[in-house]
């Protein structure tokens, strides 16, 4: 036990609830299902986001933004899509209150919308209806355009960051003149997503494509990265959509070619949410609290000064305000914290459950010497540094601790990707070391779904660069021309 936090060995699931509210990330609302993410917890998102918007911004994407509330009409234009969401959709049926006159609010019965309206789960019908209007011409396309929004899935069983009700994401949505395009397209953002995980998060991914069973309702192809967290479950971190035409054909979406043929466009659509955060958690975190990787982390360096006397202090704030400056140049984030409310050992103990990258602490005795004591939260490990060339050795090692934290997850990874022949050990590396199975399936939904009716295991991918190799299924014994990557998970 470390500051309340239950040991990730003893109890995985609330040490991750531990480190979510005790490092100040989020907390439950008043509202059932629903979290409050908290400024510490958001800024981190925030971090996310304006990575990622840049990336979208690279690859010639504008943001836009859509209506909350979609017609229910709507929905029942593409069938497999409705299906895919049915169950967890919120219905507005009224649009006032009123006072009963005994001081109650209830639901005036005279004011029931003529349609009901949904509160968006994913916002394909409501952008595509939108589209119609904006495409008539091959000139028009292709169409790239993604929104910074929240939607409401109204789950049964949740988890902070994870499986909330309400959860912030985006969502992008593309409309092109050929199939080639949008499929184009398609890879181009699951490449984005991929990159964005392994080189900021410090998470190392699995690209794939999803089994019919467990693509997106009303896509053709749904691409995939999959995460490995400490537990030995899998983490869909995020999803990219080749669409076909099924929502043109819904919505009637048509263009004039450059040959002057009318035809339907063709589409994508991809999405990362608020559950990256619990990905970063549960990636790198250890009992004494969050592990950021340094690029996202919103204070790079903290220093702590350690004093008796004003004097003491003032002399190490002088060198202190020196240092940030040079840091700051650097566009590292730094936070002095000098307060004289709490002592340095709870200063210390703070930053560790945060997850601070780096820490110094500087006392009168490191300024007589002209050195600091630096640690890392990575490793936990103190060194005694000169004071002189901070500025040149503190960004170094912030690149550092970013390889190494993604080292030590892509190491786990790979000693948790196991082979199974039959499925009698297939179940037994399920209950034992966890982690991705690799096995062969002989390609039908049927097997796949008595797996995971039997096992709570799902294939998770048909990894991208997958080998061909010729095999028997491990459930049905029927021959099968590669292995796929099977896993329980979030």
């Amino acid at each position: 036990m470390s500051k309340g936090i239950t040991s990730k060995n003893e109890d995985y699931s609330q040490w991750y609830n531990d480190i979510v509210i005790k490092a100040d990330l989020a907390e439950h609302s008043a509202v059932k299902g629903c979290m409050v993410i908290k400024p510490y917890g958001y800024s981190i998102w925030e971090k996310m986001q304006a990575v990622l918007d840049q990336k979208f911004k690279d690859t010639g994407h504008s943001n836009a933004y859509f209506p909350l509330f979609i017609p229910k009409s709507f929905f029942s234009k593409e069938a497999s899509h409705v299906e895919g969401f049915a169950t967890e959709c919120a219905v507005v049926t009224h649009y006032r209150l009123k006072n009963d006159g005994n001081g109650n609010i209830i639901v005036d019965e005279t004011a029931k919308l003529e349609e009901e309206l949904i509160v968006r789960p994913t916002s394909e019908t409501i952008i595509w209806n939108t589209y119609k209007g904006w495409i008539q011409s091959y000139r028009d396309l292709p169409i790239l355009v993604n929104q910074w929004a929240n939607v409401v899935r109204w789950e049964m069983r949740t988890r902070l960051f994870l499986r909330t009700t309400e959860f912030l994401w985006q969502e992008g949505h593309t409309a092109h003149a050929t199939a080639e395009e949008a499929i184009a397209e398609t890879r181009q953002m699951l490449d984005v997503y991929a990159d964005f995980a392994e080189n900021w998060m410090g998470v190392p991914v699995v690209k794939g494509v999803k089994t019919p069973n467990e693509r997106f309702a009303g896509a053709l192809d749904t691409y995939c990265i999959e995460a490995l967290m400490q537990d030995g479950k899998a983490l869909q971190a995020g999803t990219s959509h080749f669409l076909g035409q099924n929502f043109a054909k819904a919505f009637d979406v048509k263009f004039t070619s450059k040959e002057g043929k009318l035809e339907h466009v063709w589409a994508s659509s991809w999405g990362v949410s608020t559950r990256l955060m619990g990905a970063l958690i549960m990636a790198h975190s250890d009992d004494a609290g969050l592990v950021l990787p340094p690029k996202l982390a919103p204070i790079q360096v903290v220093i702590v000064p350690i004093y008796k006397t004003d004097e003491e202090l003032n002399n190490i704030s002088a060198f202190v305000d020196t240092l940030i400056a040079k840091l700051k140049r650097l566009g590292i984030s730094v936070k002095y914290d000098d307060r004289d409310t709490q002592r340095p050992g709870f200063k210390f103990a703070e930053y560790e459950l945060k997850g601070v990258p780096v820490r110094l602490a500087i006392g009168a005795r490191d300024m007589e010497n002209g050195t600091v004591e630096l640690a890392r939260r990575d490793t936990r490990e103190k060194q005694t540094v000169n004071q002189e060339g901070l500025e040149i050795y503190i960004p170094q090692l912030l690149e550092d601790i970013q390889q190494n934290i993604y080292k030590k997850a892509f190491d786990f990874r790979a000693e948790h990707i196991t082979p199974a022949n039959s499925y009698e050990e297939f179940k037994e590396l399920l209950d034992g070391k966890a982690g991705f199975i690799s096995a062969h399936w002989d390609g039908t939904p049927e097997t796949e779904q008595k797996i995971k009716e039997e096992t709570k295991a799902t294939i998770r991918c048909v990894p991208l660069d997958n080998q061909q190799e010729d095999g028997v299924c491990i459930y049905s014994g029927k021959p099968s021309t590669q292995r796929v990557l099977f896993a329980r998970a979030y």
